[in-house]
């Protein structure tokens, strides 16, 4: 017991100044902050929205419009396929849920059915498909006319599929915006939760989520103007009518065909026109997109060429050159933010699927300094009565447990700091109940102590006794702590997440300031005092 090996004693130095100056930060201003060199820590514990405030949404994914979308891709993968193979064809298009086409020749039936099944493809394993993949596509001839139907497994796999590319493209978008650790997970099949802290404007990050962000760029049909073909009811096939951003009032005729998609951005940002001095984006394709737009700009000098945005029109320029360097510009009397925001968009990348916003709920900063200042209460009760519980039951022990006690309090505000881990309400309850709990492992060797003195033993070979034989049962009950912590972390979301995070950092640290930290203590004093008898 007398015997402390060098090697710990600097191993609960290094940890508990590591603990101390990843919790100085939080104490300090943040003008002073920036003053800090940039290899001191000097960052701050992240507060969730109910400590800081914010905006919380919940999101739904329109997943009907990504089978609607699908539906779309198939009819010009038909077309594609049985151009292929030369096999003619009539009344290509949606009907219902399904994809039909009529052949023209029976005898190219079958030889169109095994073109068309070639598109299709197996989806992952999923429980509808009791684990087997499935195929995506299911091919069926009535006739001379063949049904194209997506299976279940298919639309399910979709589905999940487009909602977590939404959950990576709502993150990307919110962390353009400059904020940290936003709250962003699944709820139920469909549904996103949104949580961003210290967000002073909700209203603009509605307007982010909203957008699909579909860019894509087409040729503006010229064949009519769009005001004769709405007056005659006769929009020319392959065409359709769109409106401008900048007057809504205004149609445009423009072809289905897509020239170039807006998946083939690779970069966009704000500016300004060096002539005209008004806001602009300017983006930059990959190399086929590059290609592609230098192809179609070549062949239609001349032509107004449609920058499409969610199915409506941003501008419809002349294109008055070939342009060939894979970047342009889009122009249409933005706002700076405005440009800012469709930078941020196209860079993000575009949604799968429109967001429908279900709950929207904005949490002012005072709740969350109110929130604070009852966590801090809350946590001063709780340290002074176990303070005053300790050294009531064991007197000097109790103040050595209680000095073990601030060392594991540090220990956990340090690495909260050093994990970036975002402190919400229900973590400081995490916090609370890891001061209540963390003498637990301090009584059980206190108590052991007492019934080796009991045994008549000697003052160190109690001390030695009940610090040894205590750590086994010590370990056994935090373990199982520790357990829980981690399942409520990986079953749980939002508020219950937050609690599991500072718990078990709490059991961590609690077992090592009762078994090493405390025995530290404990040892240093009996190498000094040299005590006769124990008083426990």
């Amino acid at each position: 017991m007398l015997h402390f090996e060098r090697w710990k004693i600097a191993l609960i130095a290094l940890l508990t100044l590591a603990g101390v100056l990843y919790t100085a930060p939080n104490f300090l201003p943040k003008a002073m902050l920036e003053g800090i060199p940039s290899f001191l820590p000097h960052k701050q514990i992240n507060l969730g929205l109910d400590l800081r405030g914010g905006s919380y949404l919940l999101l739904e994914v329109d997943t009907a419009s990504v089978n609607k979308d699908r539906l779309q891709t198939q009819v010009n993968d038909v077309r594609r396929a049985l151009i292929d193979k030369q096999i003619r064809y009539t009344g290509l298009g949606v009907n219902g849920s399904a994809v039909t086409v009529r052949i023209t020749k029976p005898e190219d039936v079958d030889k169109a059915v095994k073109a068309i099944e070639g598109l299709g493809s197996m989806v992952a394993a999923n429980l509808l498909s009791g684990g087997l993949p499935q195929r995506d596509i299911a091919v069926t001839a009535t006739g001379n006319l063949i049904t194209v139907t997506n299976t279940d497994a298919s639309k399910l796999a979709r589905a999940q599929s487009a909602i977590q590319q939404s959950m990576e493209i709502v993150r990307r978008r919110i962390d353009e915006l400059g904020t940290t650790e936003p709250v962003i997970q699944q709820q139920g099949v469909d549904r996103i939760l949104v949580q961003v802290p210290g967000l002073d404007d909700p209203s603009r990050l509605k307007t982010l989520l909203g957008q699909t962000a579909k860019l894509n760029f087409r040729l503006v049909d010229t064949t009519t103007t769009a005001q004769q073909a709405l007056a005659t009811h006769t929009i020319p096939a392959g065409s359709e009518v769109l409106y401008m951003t900048e007057s809504p009032t205004t149609p445009l005729l423009v072809q289905r065909r897509v020239m170039v998609g807006g998946d083939n951005l690779i970069d966009a940002q704000p500016g300004f026109d060096q002539r005209s001095g008004e806001p602009i984006v300017s983006f930059r394709f990959d190399t086929t997109g590059g290609r592609m737009f230098g192809e179609v700009t070549r062949n239609n000098v001349g032509k107004p060429f449609a920058i499409v945005l969610d199915n409506k029109v941003i501008s419809a320029p002349v294109i008055r050159e070939a342009i060939v360097g894979g970047s342009g510009q889009i122009s249409g009397n933005f706002t700076v933010q405005q440009a800012n925001d469709l930078a941020i968009l196209l860079r993000a990348g575009a949604l799968p699927a429109p967001l429908n916003i279900l709950e929207e709920r904005t949490v002012g900063a005072s709740l969350g300094a109110d929130s604070i200042r009852a966590g801090l209460v809350a946590s001063i009760i709780g340290s002074l009565a176990v303070v005053l519980f300790m050294i009531a039951c064991y007197g000097l022990f109790g103040v050595f447990a209680n000095i073990a006690l601030i060392v594991n309090v540090v220990l956990i505000m340090g690495a909260l700091s050093l994990l970036q881990a975002t402190l919400t309400l229900p973590g400081i309850a995490g916090i609370i109940l890891t001061i209540g709990t963390a003498v637990d492992a301090n009584v059980l060797i206190y108590e052991r102590i007492r019934e080796e003195l009991r045994a008549g033993k000697t003052p160190i070979a109690a001390l030695d006794a009940g610090y040894n034989r205590a750590l086994a049962p010590i370990i056994d009950a935090n373990v199982t702590h520790f357990i829980s912590a981690a399942v409520l972390f990986e079953l749980g979301s939002g508020p219950v997440r937050g609690f599991a995070v500072t718990l078990a950092i709490g059991v961590v640290t609690s077992v090592f300031t009762a078994v090493t930290v405390n025995r530290l203590i404990v040892s240093t004093w009996v190498r000094r005092a040299r005590p006769k008898t124990i008083t426990l």
